[in-house]
């Protein structure tokens, strides 16, 4: 099988999973007396006519530094500000220049939830997002197995934690739903060649069922977007690079909302 962009990131993770010797009972009893949870489903689903997940994001992989220098504190006030449902902080260091500290800077500067943009690979990163203050944990169907998926899920419902489930088709979808996934993201890129597939959202769109919380994410560049992933069914979009770049976040944020209803 031709090696993706993910596994490289995925090894590395694993890598250092591999030697995190911490008790995991310990982790997760940090992790159910860590900070009450928000409501992150509750969030997309009450936002209308589309939830905005804005993501606080100094870099990527395929784009180089996008705002290295951002503060994560006001830049989410600034999406809460414009109509945001939901902010995603990326907290992974060595790719995408992130941090543990970006996302505690930004869910204490405002009452939206917040969800860890990570590599999940291990129990012990799902306590850790609760523990550190994150709502919801990213688990990416394409880096896990049927056990890891099915157990890092209910690890995550354990905790009150909302799991953000990825999937790149339809057959990932379907073991999403296989897990009870409520939840589900349509990432449009391309693991093979990092390019972004705009149809690749409403395509797989249509093999979730209507009680599944839709989020089209990746290759969403701005309001002109939005429109055909809403009549595709979607509830909400996770969006980066285009805001993080935006003269005024809070403005992008009601540009992408006022698409909606167009």
């Amino acid at each position: 099988m031709t090696a993706t962009y993910l596994d490289a990131i995925l090894d590395a993770h694993r890598e250092q999973a591999a030697v995190d010797a911490r008790p995991l009972e310990r982790v997760v009893e940090e992790a159910r007396t860590s900070l009450p949870a928000r409501d992150f489903a509750g969030a997309l689903r009450s936002a209308a006519p589309l939830g905005v997940i804005a993501e606080v994001k100094r870099r990527s992989p395929s784009k180089g530094d996008l705002a290295r220098d951002l503060d994560p504190a006001a830049l989410a006030s600034n999406y809460a500000a414009g109509g945001a449902a939901c902010v995603s902080v990326l907290t992974d260091v060595d790719h995408f220049g992130g941090s543990i500290e970006d996302l505690q800077a930004a869910r204490a500067a405002m009452t939206i939830p917040v969800l860890r943009k990570d590599f999940t690979v291990s129990p012990l990163d799902v306590a850790d997002a609760r523990r550190i203050g994150a709502d919801a944990v990213l688990l990416i169907v394409a880096a896990l197995d049927d056990a890891e998926l099915a157990d890092f899920h209910a690890l995550a419902t354990e905790l009150d934690l909302a799991a953000l489930v990825e999937v790149h088709d339809e057959a990932e979808a379907e073991r999403a739903m296989a897990v009870g996934a409520t939840i589900i993201g349509v990432n449009q890129r391309d693991l093979h060649t990092f390019e972004v597939d705009t149809a690749r959202a409403v395509r797989v769109a249509r093999s979730l069922p209507a009680d599944v919380i839709r989020v089209a994410e990746s290759g969403i560049p701005g309001p002109e977007a939005i429109p055909e992933l809403v009549a595709a069914g979607f509830d909400a979009v996770l969006v980066g690079e285009s805001l993080v770049r935006h003269h005024g976040p809070a403005d992008g944020v009601r540009a992408l909302i006022a698409a909606a209803s167009e």
